[in-house]
C-alpha cells in the first residue's frame, strides 16, 4: 500500500516534492493500493474502476473507503512522479499537466477529468486505468501500456500513442484529433464515434500476440475486419449483404404497413435479406445520408409511393446518384407525385407496380417484382463489368 512517508511529503507541494526527487532519484515512490494476488489483480482492477468512477464535478467528499491513496483534486502539474507507484489511487479531477510519469505504474487508477496535457507518461502503466473525461492532449505516452483502460470521451488531441497497448481499451466518443497511433495494438478496442481528424494511423495491429500479425491504416476499420478475418458466420451475412439485400421504402401509417410488411416477408420467403425503413418521421440530414448508406448496400430498392410523405426527399438524394435499380409500387387509384417523373431519364428506375391490395401483390410477387428487379440489377452488374467499374 502507499507509503505515508511519501505521501506526506507529497502533500508539502509540488516543489518540495521534487526536490525529494532529486535528492533521491533511486528511491521509487509508492502511492499505489494494497497488492493483489497475480491472478486477480486485473479482474480487481477493472471492478474498482467502475464503482471508484464518477463525472467531473462531483467528486466525492471522502473516498476513506476505496484502495489506494485518496488525492482527488490534487496539485500534480510539473511533478516528478517518474517510475512511482500509484496503482489504484484516487486522482479524481487532480492536475497532473506536464508532469513526469515516464514509467510510473497507474494501473487502476481513477483519473476521471483529471488534467493530464502535456504529461511524458512514455512507458507507463495505465493497465485498467479510468480516463473517462480526462484531458492529455499532447501527453507523451509512446510505448504505454493503456490495456483494458476506459478512456470514453477522453480528450487526446495530438497526443503521442505510437506503439501502445490498447488491449480491450475504451475510447467511445474519443477526442483523438491530431493523434498518432502508428504501430498501436488496437485488437479490442471500442471506437464508437471516435473524432480521428488529421490522426496519424498506420500499421495498427488487430490480431492477438498468438495469432499471424495483421496491420491496418484505420482504427474504425479495424473492429469490422477483424471480425471477417476471424468469424465465417460474419463473412456470410456480408456476403448475403452483397448479394441479397433489398431496402425497402414506404410510410409506417395504418394503411401502408400493411404493403410494407407484405413486401418484407415476400422477399424473406424467396431468399432475400430485406431492410424496412420507416420515413414515417420529418426528414433530416443524418436520416437522408442513413438511407443513402442502407441503399449503397442494396441489391435494388422497392419504394410504395403510395401517399409518400418524405419519401420524395429520399428518392431525390438516392436516384440520381446512385445506379442502383428502384422498383416503385403504388396502389390503384392513386398517382405519383408530379416529380417522379424526372426519374424517367434514370433507366435503372423501373415502371411502376400497381397492385389493388397487399394480397394481390403477394400473388403476383415474383413477376411484378423479383423477375424485373433481378434483371435490371443483373444488367447493371454486367454494364459496370464492362466499363472495368466495383460490381
Amino acid at each position: 500500500m502507499a507509503n505515508a512517508q511519501h505521501l506526506e511529503i507529497l502533500q508539502r507541494g509540488v516543489k518540495r516534492w521534487n526536490k525529494w526527487r532529486r535528492d533521491h532519484p533511486d528511491i521509487r515512490p509508492d502511492l499505489s493500493g494494497d497488492e493483489l494476488p497475480e491472478l486477480d489483480e486485473d479482474i480487481d482492477l477493472l471492478i474498482a474502476a467502475v464503482v471508484n468512477e464518477v463525472a467531473p464535478g462531483r467528486a466525492p467528499a471522502d473516498e476513506g473507503g476505496l484502495s489506494g491513496a485518496v488525492l482527488n483534486g490534487i496539485n500534480f502539474r510539473r511533478a516528478n512522479l517518474a517510475n512511482a507507484r500509484l496503482d489504484r489511487a484516487m486522482l479524481i479531477e487532480a492536475n497532473l499537466s506536464g508532469a513526469n510519469l515516464r514509467g510510473a505504474s497507474l494501473a487502476g487508477c481513477v483519473l476521471t477529468g483529471a488534467k493530464m496535457t502535456g504529461i511524458d507518461a512514455r512507458d507507463a502503466n495505465f493497465n485498467a486505468a479510468t480516463l473517462r473525461w480526462a484531458d492529455i492532449s499532447r501527453a507523451k505516452l509512446a510505448g504505454a501500456n493503456l490495456r483494458l483502460a476506459n478512456a470514453d470521451e477522453v480528450r487526446a488531441r495530438r497526443a503521442d500513442l505510437r506503439d501502445t497497448d490498447l488491449f480491450y481499451a475504451s475510447f467511445v466518443m474519443a477526442d483523438l484529433s491530431g493523434a498518432n497511433l502508428s504501430g498501436a495494438t488496437v485488437y479490442g478496442v471500442s471506437a464508437w464515434d471516435v473524432n480521428l481528424s488529421e490522426a496519424t494511423q498506420k500499421r495498427l495491429v488487430i490480431t492477438k500476440a498468438t495469432e499471424p500479425t495483421v496491420t491496418v491504416d484505420d482504427l474504425q476499420v479495424a473492429q469490422f475486419l477483424h471480425l471477417i478475418i476471424s468469424n465465417q458466420n460474419i463473412r456470410t451475412v456480408i456476403d448475403s449483404i452483397a448479394t441479397k439485400a433489398v431496402l425497402i421504402l414506404g410510410r409506417f401509417t395504418p394503411e401502408r404497413k400493411a404493403v410494407l410488411e407484405t413486401v418484407r416477408d415476400a422477399l424473406h420467403s424467396r431468399g432475400f435479406v430485406p431492410i424496412l425503413f420507416d420515413f414515417d418521421r420529418p426528414a433530416s440530414r443524418d436520416f437522408t445520408e442513413t438511407v443513402m448508406t442502407l441503399a449503397h448496400l442494396a441489391r435494388f430498392i422497392v419504394a410504395d409511393l403510395t401517399d409518400p410523405a418524405s419519401l420524395p426527399k429520399e428518392l431525390e438524394a438516392i436516384v440520381p446518384r446512385l445506379a442502383v435499380p428502384l422498383l416503385p409500387l403504388i396502389e390503384q387509384g392513386s398517382r405519383p407525385y408530379a416529380m417522379f417523373s424526372d426519374y424517367w431519364k434514370y433507366d435503372w428506375v423501373l415502371d411502376i407496380v400497381e397492385y389493388r391490395t397487399p394480397a394481390s401483390l403477394k400473388r403476383s410477387f415474383d413477376r411484378l417484382v423479383v423477375r424485373p428487379a433481378e434483371r435490371a440489377a443483373r444488367s447493371l452488374a454486367s454494364r459496370r463489368a464492362q466499363a472495368g467499374l466495383p460490381s
